[in-house]
């Protein structure tokens, strides 16, 4: 059987070394494995660019998908007493509100248009006037719609307020490049299974480690944030079961980037099935969501074309038959879908999407 590609955000396509280092059956006690862990954490913050600083930062490993990283955060550092500022232009800003209201943790909401970024003098005006805000949330890549917040300004911003700062880098860590200790982060959360190309499994959180020690609010057992680090510290082994296949595939992933050229050599790839995907659907005759000066190179999301042929389930399953998967829509204001430029694709990949969708417009007997 051959795999279909996977223009999505994640789960992706991944090179056929990652599949094989899965291969393998390791016991979570076995040394060679906690071995591997311990790599797995080092090489995190080398590709963060904070490999000089284990001092002051860690890598923590968390089971589960990166929605269970993001919960970590939110429900292990932020004080009971205080407020959760979160900065939403998306589904996934959203569900960050979502988490602190279950946990119910306070929230402030600064909400703006799914392809609009948000207002930094409204974040400070309202940073100086809630003394009660002890962290602030911002997604930085929006996958919802593949916007690009800019997380460095909003940084300088928070940190001048002396406020924590949690950014979700899930569909950006490893890919696209920013200053840490410029941008001020605090906590930073990705998964597995996005730019660097591994499979599902876990996420991990990048966090700031005196900030971390202090943080002693645990609303949870399994995602404590703290006594995860703390068990990984003490014998490199996980408090509950790893998932031992998805961290080799990681270790794996990671030897790849680092051999592509770490951010910058994973981010030109991507930058240029970016560059293919957005001139060919243009013209194709189709519309972008966000505008060109805000968009990433992760995602990218359309409108569907006005024109009475177009069925976007018919459109959706043409490409699938053809080997090809695209990502639905998520706006709330538009219908739409995506299609990511990420994961083991090049530009011959991004061609050969562009000649399955005409086929199918063709099919479908839609002209644009």
């Amino acid at each position: 059987m051959t795999d279909k590609y996977l223009f999505t955000p994640g789960p992706l396509t991944t090179s056929d070394t990652v599949k094989r280092a899965m291969l393998r059956d390791l016991g979570s006690r076995d040394t060679e494995f906690i071995a591997i862990v311990k790599d797995i954490r080092q090489r995190l913050l080398n590709l963060a660019g904070m490999g000089d600083f284990t001092d002051a930062c860690t890598a923590i490993l968390m089971q589960g998908s990166g929605t269970f990283a993001i919960e970590s955060v939110i429900s292990s550092v932020m004080p009971p007493d205080k407020k959760l500022l979160v900065i939403i232009n998306g589904a996934y800003g959203r569900r960050i509100a979502h988490i602190a209201k279950v946990h119910k943790i306070p929230t402030v909401e600064l909400v703006y248009k799914e392809n609009t970024l948000p207002d930094l003098a409204e974040l400070g005006a309202i940073l100086y006037k809630n003394t009660d805000i002890a962290m602030v949330a911002c997604v930085h890549c929006e996958t919802t719609t593949g916007i690009l917040n800019p997380i460095t300004e909003i940084g300088k911003i928070v940190k001048q307020a002396e406020k924590l700062y949690f950014v979700d880098a899930m569909s950006s860590f490893g890919a696209i490049a920013f200053d840490w200790i410029e941008t001020g982060v605090d906590y930073m959360v990705s998964s597995a299974n996005k730019c660097i190309e591994g499979v599902p499994g876990f996420g991990f959180v990048i966090a700031n480690i005196p900030i971390l020690e202090n943080s002693l609010y645990a609303r949870t057992v399994s995602l404590d944030l703290l006594a995860q680090y703390r068990g990984l510290e003490a014998d490199g082994q996980f408090r509950f079961t790893p998932p031992t296949h998805a961290l080799l595939a990681f270790h794996q992933a990671l030897v790849e980037i680092e051999a592509e050229g770490g951010v910058q050599g994973r981010g030109a790839r991507y930058a240029e099935n970016h560059r293919v995907i957005t001139e060919g659907m243009a013209e194709l005759g189709f519309e972008a969501y966000v505008a060109p000066e805000h968009q990433s190179i992760i995602i990218t999301t359309y409108r569907y074309p006005d024109h009475p042929n177009f069925d976007f389930e018919k459109f959706y399953t043409g490409l699938n038959e053809r080997g090809f998967v695209i990502y639905p829509g998520k706006l709330t204001d538009a219908p739409c879908f995506r299609i990511g430029n990420i994961g083991r694709l090049n530009s011959d990949h991004m061609r050969g999407l562009l000649h399955a969708i005409q086929a199918v417009l063709d099919d479908m007997g839609v002209i644009l």
